[in-house]
Protein backbone atom coordinates (compact mmCIF):
# COMPACT_ATOMS: atom_id res chain seq x y z
CA UNK A 1 0.00 0.00 0.00
CA UNK A 2 1.48 3.68 -0.85
CA UNK A 3 2.75 5.81 1.99
CA UNK A 4 0.22 7.58 3.35
CA UNK A 5 -2.79 5.91 2.77
CA UNK A 6 -4.90 4.55 5.47
CA UNK A 7 -5.92 1.21 5.31
CA UNK A 8 -8.40 1.45 8.15
CA UNK A 9 -12.27 3.17 8.73
CA UNK A 10 -12.80 6.81 8.86
CA UNK A 11 -12.47 7.34 12.96
CA UNK A 12 -13.66 10.93 12.82
CA UNK A 13 -16.48 12.37 14.77
CA UNK A 14 -18.44 14.57 13.46
CA UNK A 15 -21.39 17.26 14.77
CA UNK A 16 -23.49 17.31 11.92
CA UNK A 17 -22.39 14.09 9.44
CA UNK A 18 -22.47 10.48 10.00
CA UNK A 19 -19.88 8.53 8.49
CA UNK A 20 -19.15 4.62 8.47
CA UNK A 21 -17.65 2.09 6.16
CA UNK A 22 -19.37 -1.11 5.32
CA UNK A 23 -18.25 -4.08 2.43
CA UNK A 24 -16.03 -1.47 0.63
CA UNK A 25 -17.74 1.57 0.68
CA UNK A 26 -17.47 4.78 2.44
CA UNK A 27 -20.77 6.39 4.03
CA UNK A 28 -20.93 9.61 4.74
CA UNK A 29 -24.13 10.93 5.61
CA UNK A 30 -25.69 14.64 6.64
CA UNK A 31 -27.35 14.69 9.79
CA UNK A 32 -28.98 17.79 10.17
CA UNK A 33 -32.68 16.89 9.44
CA UNK A 34 -35.19 17.42 8.22
CA UNK A 35 -33.85 19.66 5.68
CA UNK A 36 -30.12 18.77 5.87
CA UNK A 37 -29.53 22.14 5.07
CA UNK A 38 -25.29 23.28 4.08
CA UNK A 39 -24.16 25.50 6.87
CA UNK A 40 -21.22 26.60 7.06
CA UNK A 41 -19.80 24.41 9.98
CA UNK A 42 -21.36 21.24 8.20
CA UNK A 43 -19.97 21.81 4.66
CA UNK A 44 -16.32 22.11 7.36
CA UNK A 45 -16.94 18.86 8.24
CA UNK A 46 -17.96 17.84 4.68
CA UNK A 47 -14.89 18.46 3.68
CA UNK A 48 -12.60 16.68 6.41
CA UNK A 49 -14.51 13.61 6.06
CA UNK A 50 -13.72 13.86 2.30
CA UNK A 51 -10.62 14.56 2.83
CA UNK A 52 -10.19 11.17 4.89
CA UNK A 53 -12.03 9.00 2.30
CA UNK A 54 -9.83 10.40 -0.03
CA UNK A 55 -6.29 9.54 2.17
CA UNK A 56 -7.33 5.71 2.29
CA UNK A 57 -9.49 5.33 -1.47
CA UNK A 58 -6.85 2.82 -2.23
CA UNK A 59 -8.89 0.26 -0.10
CA UNK A 60 -12.67 1.64 -1.43
CA UNK A 61 -14.55 1.06 -3.92
CA UNK A 62 -16.82 3.46 -3.73
CA UNK A 63 -18.08 6.50 -2.02
CA UNK A 64 -22.10 6.64 -1.06
CA UNK A 65 -22.87 10.54 -0.27
CA UNK A 66 -26.52 10.31 1.55
CA UNK A 67 -28.49 12.20 4.41
CA UNK A 68 -30.49 11.25 7.45
CA UNK A 69 -34.27 11.34 6.92
CA UNK A 70 -37.04 10.38 3.78
CA UNK A 71 -37.83 14.49 3.68
CA UNK A 72 -34.44 15.92 2.08
CA UNK A 73 -31.21 14.89 1.00
CA UNK A 74 -30.47 18.08 1.38
CA UNK A 75 -32.58 21.82 0.75
CA UNK A 76 -29.46 23.42 0.01
CA UNK A 77 -26.61 25.88 1.30
CA UNK A 78 -27.97 28.06 4.46
CA UNK A 79 -29.54 31.06 3.21
CA UNK A 80 -27.96 33.02 6.35
CA UNK A 81 -24.90 32.08 5.18
CA UNK A 82 -24.82 34.54 1.52
CA UNK A 83 -24.43 37.43 3.78
CA UNK A 84 -21.94 39.55 2.89
CA UNK A 85 -20.28 39.52 5.47
CA UNK A 86 -20.20 35.16 5.06
CA UNK A 87 -20.39 34.80 1.66
CA UNK A 88 -16.83 34.40 0.51
CA UNK A 89 -16.33 32.11 3.12
CA UNK A 90 -19.77 30.63 2.34
CA UNK A 91 -18.42 29.97 -1.03
CA UNK A 92 -14.85 29.16 -0.71
CA UNK A 93 -15.91 25.82 2.06
CA UNK A 94 -19.04 25.09 -0.35
CA UNK A 95 -17.13 24.72 -3.54
CA UNK A 96 -13.90 22.71 -1.28
CA UNK A 97 -16.89 19.91 -1.45
CA UNK A 98 -16.20 19.52 -5.66
CA UNK A 99 -12.54 20.28 -5.49
CA UNK A 100 -12.53 17.03 -3.24
CA UNK A 101 -14.89 15.14 -4.94
CA UNK A 102 -13.42 16.07 -8.15
CA UNK A 103 -9.65 14.75 -7.20
CA UNK A 104 -11.66 11.14 -6.05
CA UNK A 105 -11.15 8.26 -8.01
CA UNK A 106 -13.50 5.90 -6.58
CA UNK A 107 -17.06 5.96 -8.15
CA UNK A 108 -19.36 8.32 -5.89
CA UNK A 109 -22.91 7.71 -5.64
CA UNK A 110 -25.35 10.04 -4.41
CA UNK A 111 -28.61 8.42 -2.24
CA UNK A 112 -31.09 10.82 -2.12
CA UNK A 113 -34.65 10.87 -0.68
CA UNK A 114 -36.88 13.49 -1.01
CA UNK A 115 -35.79 17.17 -1.95
CA UNK A 116 -32.18 17.95 -3.56
CA UNK A 117 -32.79 21.76 -3.99
CA UNK A 118 -29.78 24.87 -4.58
CA UNK A 119 -26.51 23.52 -2.84
CA UNK A 120 -27.83 19.81 -2.20
CA UNK A 121 -28.46 19.73 -6.38
CA UNK A 122 -25.49 20.49 -6.91
CA UNK A 123 -23.47 18.12 -4.48
CA UNK A 124 -25.64 15.25 -5.91
CA UNK A 125 -25.61 16.01 -9.86
CA UNK A 126 -21.39 16.70 -8.87
CA UNK A 127 -22.15 12.47 -7.79
CA UNK A 128 -20.67 9.76 -10.70
CA UNK A 129 -24.11 8.38 -10.04
CA UNK A 130 -27.33 9.12 -8.39
CA UNK A 131 -29.82 6.49 -6.77
CA UNK A 132 -33.21 8.36 -6.09
CA UNK A 133 -36.45 7.61 -4.02
CA UNK A 134 -39.55 8.07 -6.12
CA UNK A 135 -40.09 11.46 -3.53
CA UNK A 136 -37.62 12.77 -5.22
CA UNK A 137 -37.55 16.91 -6.24
CA UNK A 138 -34.64 17.98 -7.62
CA UNK A 139 -33.54 21.85 -8.79
CA UNK A 140 -31.73 25.22 -8.85
CA UNK A 141 -34.16 27.94 -7.14
CA UNK A 142 -31.57 30.42 -6.56
CA UNK A 143 -33.19 32.78 -9.26
CA UNK A 144 -36.07 33.30 -7.26
CA UNK A 145 -33.65 35.06 -4.67
CA UNK A 146 -31.89 37.00 -6.93
CA UNK A 147 -28.96 34.67 -7.32
CA UNK A 148 -27.33 32.10 -9.32
CA UNK A 149 -25.61 29.12 -8.42
CA UNK A 150 -21.98 28.96 -9.33
CA UNK A 151 -21.46 25.34 -9.27
CA UNK A 152 -24.72 24.35 -11.66
CA UNK A 153 -23.92 27.21 -14.01
CA UNK A 154 -21.00 25.11 -15.16
CA UNK A 155 -22.00 21.65 -14.51
CA UNK A 156 -25.61 21.49 -15.86
CA UNK A 157 -25.64 22.95 -19.65
CA UNK A 158 -23.45 19.85 -19.82
CA UNK A 159 -25.03 16.90 -18.47
CA UNK A 160 -28.50 18.18 -20.12
CA UNK A 161 -29.46 19.94 -23.26
CA UNK A 162 -28.51 23.26 -23.29
CA UNK A 163 -31.84 24.55 -23.98
CA UNK A 164 -33.53 22.89 -20.31
CA UNK A 165 -30.52 23.63 -18.74
CA UNK A 166 -31.08 27.43 -19.34
CA UNK A 167 -34.73 26.89 -18.56
CA UNK A 168 -33.67 25.04 -15.53
CA UNK A 169 -31.83 27.53 -13.94
CA UNK A 170 -33.19 30.78 -15.49
CA UNK A 171 -36.85 29.58 -14.08
CA UNK A 172 -35.68 28.17 -10.98
CA UNK A 173 -37.73 25.19 -12.19
CA UNK A 174 -38.18 21.85 -9.45
CA UNK A 175 -38.55 18.51 -11.04
CA UNK A 176 -39.82 15.44 -10.36
CA UNK A 177 -38.19 11.70 -10.57
CA UNK A 178 -39.16 10.73 -14.27
CA UNK A 179 -37.61 14.18 -15.72
CA UNK A 180 -34.77 13.62 -13.32
CA UNK A 181 -34.62 9.93 -15.30
CA UNK A 182 -35.50 10.73 -19.15
CA UNK A 183 -32.71 13.73 -18.89
CA UNK A 184 -30.17 11.33 -17.60
CA UNK A 185 -29.67 13.21 -13.93
CA UNK A 186 -30.71 9.92 -12.27
CA UNK A 187 -29.82 6.51 -13.17
CA UNK A 188 -32.33 4.81 -11.00
CA UNK A 189 -35.24 5.54 -8.88
CA UNK A 190 -36.73 3.47 -6.12
CA UNK A 191 -39.64 3.03 -4.03
CA UNK A 192 -39.49 4.69 -0.57
CA UNK A 193 -40.60 1.75 0.92
CA UNK A 194 -37.98 -0.65 -0.64
CA UNK A 195 -35.17 1.89 -0.77
CA UNK A 196 -32.70 0.25 1.62
CA UNK A 197 -33.27 -2.92 -0.04
CA UNK A 198 -33.04 -1.80 -3.45
CA UNK A 199 -29.58 0.74 -2.68
CA UNK A 200 -27.93 -1.71 -1.13
CA UNK A 201 -28.65 -3.98 -4.13
CA UNK A 202 -27.60 -1.32 -6.90
CA UNK A 203 -24.32 -1.00 -4.44
CA UNK A 204 -23.15 -4.27 -4.10
CA UNK A 205 -23.00 -4.17 -8.12
CA UNK A 206 -19.99 -2.07 -7.50
CA UNK A 207 -18.62 -3.20 -3.86
CA UNK A 208 -18.36 -7.11 -5.84
CA UNK A 209 -15.36 -5.86 -8.09
CA UNK A 210 -11.93 -4.65 -7.78
CA UNK A 211 -11.47 -1.41 -6.53
CA UNK A 212 -8.25 -1.28 -8.41
CA UNK A 213 -10.34 -1.73 -11.52
CA UNK A 214 -13.18 0.96 -11.11
CA UNK A 215 -10.56 3.42 -10.51
CA UNK A 216 -9.02 2.93 -13.43
CA UNK A 217 -12.04 2.62 -15.41
CA UNK A 218 -13.67 6.00 -13.63
CA UNK A 219 -9.65 7.81 -14.98
CA UNK A 220 -9.86 6.44 -18.57
CA UNK A 221 -13.99 7.69 -18.31
CA UNK A 222 -12.27 10.96 -17.29
CA UNK A 223 -8.94 10.94 -19.39
CA UNK A 224 -11.60 10.47 -22.62
CA UNK A 225 -14.09 13.39 -21.63
CA UNK A 226 -13.99 16.43 -24.68
CA UNK A 227 -11.10 14.98 -26.88
CA UNK A 228 -11.05 13.69 -30.64
CA UNK A 229 -11.79 10.07 -31.21
CA UNK A 230 -8.15 9.72 -32.03
CA UNK A 231 -6.50 11.03 -29.06
CA UNK A 232 -9.23 9.92 -26.75
CA UNK A 233 -8.48 6.32 -27.64
CA UNK A 234 -4.73 6.92 -27.84
CA UNK A 235 -5.32 7.84 -24.23
CA UNK A 236 -7.29 5.19 -22.69
CA UNK A 237 -5.52 2.56 -24.76
CA UNK A 238 -2.30 4.36 -22.62
CA UNK A 239 -3.86 3.86 -19.22
CA UNK A 240 -5.19 0.56 -20.24
CA UNK A 241 -2.18 -0.96 -20.89
CA UNK A 242 0.22 1.24 -18.22
CA UNK A 243 -1.89 1.68 -15.55
CA UNK A 244 -5.44 -1.14 -15.53
CA UNK A 245 -2.91 -4.25 -17.16
CA UNK A 246 0.00 -4.65 -14.61
CA UNK A 247 -2.34 -4.67 -11.41
CA UNK A 248 -3.00 -7.54 -9.57
CA UNK A 249 -6.66 -7.37 -9.65
CA UNK A 250 -6.34 -7.52 -13.75
CA UNK A 251 -3.90 -10.81 -13.31
CA UNK A 252 -6.52 -12.54 -11.13
CA UNK A 253 -9.78 -11.66 -13.14
CA UNK A 254 -8.37 -12.83 -16.59
CA UNK A 255 -6.81 -16.03 -14.26
CA UNK A 256 -9.76 -16.55 -12.75
CA UNK A 257 -12.20 -16.42 -15.73
CA UNK A 258 -9.61 -18.74 -17.50
CA UNK A 259 -9.69 -21.17 -14.62
CA UNK A 260 -13.45 -21.05 -14.03
CA UNK A 261 -13.45 -20.17 -10.17
CA UNK A 262 -14.46 -16.68 -8.30
CA UNK A 263 -11.86 -14.16 -8.78
CA UNK A 264 -10.40 -12.37 -5.49
CA UNK A 265 -9.90 -9.26 -5.25
CA UNK A 266 -7.13 -7.27 -3.87
CA UNK A 267 -9.01 -4.53 -2.32
CA UNK A 268 -12.99 -4.55 -1.99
Amino acid sequence: MPRGVEKGPIMAEYQYLKVRDADGAAWISINRPPLNVLDIPTMEELNDALSKVKARESALCTLVLTAEGDKAFSAGVEVADHTPDKVDRMIEVFHQIFRHLDTLEIPTIASVKGAALGGGCEVALFCDMIVAAENLKIGQPEIKLGVFPPLAVVMLPRMVPEKRAFELLCGGEVIRAPEAVSLGLVNKVIPLASFAEEFGKFLATFTSLSGASLRATKRAIRAAKGLSFGDALARVERLYLHDLMPTEDAREGLTAFLEKRPAVWQNC
